[in-house]
């Protein structure tokens, strides 16, 4: 199990809590036996370390109106403070645990753990298993996980036809550079011709100086084309940076979690929950103070007992009264009660407490819940209003320059009508002389223009080209995704089975080995089977997973027969309880959250066995702490600790 190589030992120092006025107690890591008869606030002591690790198990002693616990382990300083305020126990101070519900069932053992008494009780052990899981929020995560699923399916079928796409746009820009290859070859050419043609045209012609000025205005004409087609080629540029920049912003808009939750609701709620648990505190202070008050009368303290009736009696009397009757004085109508009738009610407010103990764990859970998603929602809505103006600003500059590429084109448009304009101006000035020349400059100037929408036609192309890339990359991340959450989806759903099989093959491990430590010859095994029933709830009926518990004994003359929890005998079925308890404290792996497993009332249990059982259960915790009576501490072995009480 999970032990720090070097374990120091653990300090406990008390202070008015049970029957206990004062008392400093050092536990070394391994085995500590309380060692002491009936009555000697051994329980006490064990319910202070509770305390000290979170619980609230435990009781402010009768004549003290506040006591503490300290636990020093470690090289830290743990506490936890009981006030008595307006008549009831109020709790305070930093434990060594936030939450008990594991440990208090599976660590905790003492008489009315409730591990140990669902084996007696026959209650349903599978619920009692799955009571520290939340299964609501595992199914709650299963619907997520199966929602984003498939979402992310359907986005991956949108990207299904990128090949096709994607070949369809290279086929294009394969054609398009072809031609824009041939068009330059083709212009070079053009090119060429007319320098030749330049060099036989007359120096002199007719009308010269209106041709001279024809001529330098083409050339002005078509030198703002060129510049016109350079600015064109410099706005193309920007816009595709601009869009590959406002593409990177729209990912990071679209990474960011829904935060769209009524922050009043929310904080009506979380004000509504702090309600609750404040309710919820009162009341189970008020009943712990009840459970355990009814606990101190029926294990025979005396003295809370004497103080609460006023008897003139002695303690010694009163005690014995107490201890070895099986009827009680009742403390608040003065007639004699069945022990065994206060015990039931003992156990019923037990119940009520663990249900309210329940109910405060879900809300606090609750109220984490709540907080952390106004936390998320509010640094989700900053981080995103913060894109979304940079993505608007860079959505403004885009248009902008958009409008410009048009209002270049539409330039380019009307210079190319001038060129040919003044082209033909020149033509008619020139004469016939001259046409060749003329003719050559408009097929190049139309050479040009077809060149030019190539070229734009090739720079679309690649944009798509690029977008469809980003689209692979895209899809990439996605099937990642998908198979990720895939892989969560199925350990979700499969949790629940894991810990329930991994619970009953612990317990069957574990009681198959106790049953040869321990020696019951008439018991040949016992063992838990996960079974599926139909049962009802409401109006209608489910499956229901529940545990079986099966107990197969041998008789006198050989004979293999199944038998029921309720013919076994005291003894037995303790040891059933300690074992179920037991496969719960290894399958919720509560050695990791605490280092103490606390054990108490084994007395019907004879001394050998209680050192087998002591001597097989000490492997698993850091401390194990046994409160046993003097005659079963001495079957142990004499290595172990022994802390040594008394009449307080």
């Amino acid at each position: 199990m999970s032990k720090s190589e070097a374990v120091q030992n653990a300090t406990v120092r008390i202070q008015n809590i049970g029957g206990i006025a004062s008392r400093d107690v050092t536990l070394a890591p391994g085995v500590t036996v309380l060692t002491g008869r009936n009555a000697t606030n051994r329980t006490s002591f064990l319910r202070a370390l509770m305390a000290g690790c979170g619980s609230d198990a435990v009781s402010l002693k009768g004549d003290a109106d506040e006591g503490s616990v300290e636990l020093e382990l470690d090289g830290r300083t743990f506490t936890r403070v009981l006030s008595r305020a307006s008549g009831r126990v109020e709790f305070s101070g930093t434990p060594y645990l936030r939450e008990t519900t594991t440990a208090d069932l599976f660590a905790f053992l003492l008489a009315s753990n409730e591990a140990r008494q669902a084996v007696v009780t026959s209650r349903d052990l599978h619920d009692v298993i799955m009571t520290p899981v939340d299964t609501g929020a595992i199914e709650a995560e299963i619907d997520r996980l199966q929602t984003e699923r498939n979402r992310t399916e359907r986005e991956l079928d949108q990207l299904s036809s990128l090949e096709s796409t994607q070949h369809s746009l290279e086929t294009r820009r394969s054609e398009l550079e072809t031609k824009i290859a041939d068009l330059e070859a083709e212009r070079d050419e053009l090119a060429a011709r007319i320098d030749e043609e330049d060099q036989t045209v007359e120096a002199q012609r007719e009308n010269q100086d209106e041709l001279d000025r024809v001529l330098d205005d083409l050339q002005g004409a078509r030198s703002e084309v060129e510049t016109v087609r350079f600015r064109l080629k410099s706005e193309r540029e920007s816009v595709e940076s601009l869009r590959d920049e406002r593409s990177d912003l729209e990912d990071e808009l679209d990474s960011f979690e829904a935060a769209d939750i009524d922050r009043e609701a929310v904080t009506g709620r979380i004000d509504h929950i702090r309600s609750e648990i404040e309710t919820l505190n009162t009341a189970i202070a008020d009943l712990q103070t009840v459970i355990q008050y009814t606990e101190d009368v029926l294990d025979g303290k005396a003295g809370l007992v004497e103080q609460s009736l006023g008897a003139s009696a002695s303690g010694d009397a009163l005690t014995d009264q107490l201890v070895s009757s099986e009827t009680i004085t009742c403390w608040t109508c003065g007639t004699d009660v069945d022990a065994v009738q206060i015990e039931q009610t003992t156990n019923r407010l037990r119940g009520v407490r663990d249900d309210r103990r329940e109910q405060r764990a879900e809300l606090r859970r609750d109220l984490d819940d709540l907080e952390t998603d106004l936390r998320v929602a509010e640094k989700s809505r900053t981080r995103r209003e913060r894109v979304q103006r940079k993505l608007d600003r860079l959505e403004d500059e885009l248009a902008s320059r958009t409008e410009q590429i048009e209002s270049l084109t539409a330039d380019r448009e009307k210079l190319t009508e001038r060129v040919d304009a003044l082209e033909d101006e020149a033509s008619d000035l020139r004469g016939q002389a001259e046409s060749t020349l003329i003719d050559l400059h408009k097929e190049l100037n139309e050479v040009e223009f077809s060149l030019d929408r190539a070229r734009d036609e090739l720079a679309s192309v690649n944009d798509d080209i690029d977008a469809t890339a980003e689209k692979f990359d895209k899809r990439s991340e996605l099937e990642g995704r998908r198979d990720q959450l895939t892989e969560d989806l199925e350990s979700a759903r499969t949790r629940i089975t894991s810990l329930t099989n991994a619970a009953v093959e612990a317990f069957n491990e574990e009681m198959e080995t106790i049953l040869d430590l321990l020696g019951y010859e008439n018991i040949e095994r016992v063992w838990l089977e996960r079974v599926e029933r139909r049962v009802r709830e409401g109006r209608r009926k489910v499956m229901k997973t529940q545990f079986e518990l099966h107990i197969v004994r041998e008789s006198e003359t050989g004979t293999v027969y199944e038998d029921t929890i309720d013919h076994l005998s005291e003894s037995e079925r303790e040891v059933v309880g300690l074992v179920f308890a037991l496969a719960g404290y290894l399958v919720h792996e509560v050695y990791e959250d605490v280092p103490f497993m606390l054990l108490d009332s084994v007395e019907a249990i004879d001394s050998e066995r209680i050192a087998a059982l002591v001597d097989h259960f000490k492997q698993y915790p850091t401390f194990l702490v046994a409160a046993l009576l003097p005659e079963d501490a001495q079957a142990l072995d004499a290595a172990y600790d022994r802390v040594a009480w008394g009449d307080d």
